[in-house]
Parts: structure tokens; sequence; C-alpha cells
């Protein structure tokens, strides 16, 4: 872990001596890469749950008596 920590203490310090330019390409992949990531962590939950309602594992309810025990 310690080495890990190093490892992105170095790569930081290496990015902030890097020309205003690079730093905001870097930015922006990071921000898509971010987005990219996300939409595939929505995507995937969206066809678990789809998966869940078929096999009919997902039930809905709008009684707060009802809700309280699915939990």
């Amino acid at each position: 872990m310690k080495t890990q920590a190093l490892q992105f203490n170095s790569l930081v310090e290496s990015i902030y001596d890097l020309p205003l330019e690079d730093r905001m390409e870097i930015k922006n992949l990071l921000e898509h890469n971010i987005a990219d990531t996300r939409r595939n962590e929505i995507a995937n939950n969206y066809k678990k749950t789809q998966e869940e309602y078929k096999s009919g594992k997902l039930r809905f309810s709008s009684k707060m008596n009802e809700l309280k025990k699915m939990l």
C-alpha cells in the first residue's frame, strides 16, 4: 500500500510539472474516462435489474410498510 501511495504521489508530481496544455489534456482524458466508466456501471446495473425483474426477484411497492419488509 505504501508503494502505491508513493507511485501515486510521484505521478501527481510529474503531472504538476507538465505544461498547462498537457495538464488540460490529461484532465479531459480523465473526465471522459470517468464518464464512460460511470455509463458502463449504469448500463450493467440496468441489465442486472432487468434480469432480476424477469426472474421475479425484483418487486415494486409504493406502500411504506411493504417497502420496510422488503429490506
